[in-house]
């Protein structure tokens, strides 16, 4: 027996479909994450926190800090994709985007041992996808999170607000008749 869901998929009765996502704040200092469930359509919060390196630390100790902590969560949570937000660089600061690529790199690193395929969103496509507007602020991006996960108060830090925006943005656009959002 089928029934339809309002996307228009077909699907088998008395099965779920589950998918789980990791969203991913890359940071160098602090990587926020956020993994969230879909199931049947709706999504559930299932874990978010922040995986940190020492800052006294040289660079290639604190990416494998960061490597290290991100291959941890995706092996305890096992998600089947991760969301990362694409790096974006001020004229006025090369030096911090290179840095962010070095942790950005090694988060995609672990994503792609552990089997996971990893999308990447621009930051004004994720805000434009929660609140419709790609220049929306923190504050409406927090609001928006708590909206979608029934969540009270918002996340904290920002960098695991920011991971969840990520998980959030893909389910949205991980849909039936959505590929053309997706770029």
């Amino acid at each position: 027996m089928q029934t339809v869901r309002p996307s228009g998929v077909p699907r088998v009765v008395g099965t779920s479909e589950r998918r789980r996502i990791l969203g991913i704040d890359p940071g160098l200092n602090t990587t926020g994450y956020g993994v969230i469930d879909i199931i049947d359509g709706s999504v559930k919060l299932v874990e978010a926190g922040v995986v940190r390196s020492t800052a006294s630390r040289n660079l290639a100790e604190r990416v494998a800090e960061i490597h290290e902590g991100v291959s941890d969560v995706i092996t305890s949570l096992k998600p089947s994709a991760m969301a990362i937000e694409q790096l974006y660089s001020h004229y006025e600061r090369p030096r911090t985007a290179i840095l962010m690529g070095h942790a950005r790199g090694v988060l995609i690193l672990a994503a792609i041992q552990h089997g996971v395929t990893v999308h990447h969103y621009a930051a004004t496509q994720i805000k434009k996808i929660l609140t419709g507007s790609g220049r929306a602020t923190k504050e409406q991006m927090q609001w928006a999170i708590c909206r979608q996960l029934g969540l009270t108060t918002a996340p904290e830090p920002a960098d695991v607000a920011d991971a969840l925006a990520g998980a959030l943005t893909h389910h949205f656009l991980d849909r039936p008749g959505m590929a053309e959002l997706r770029s």
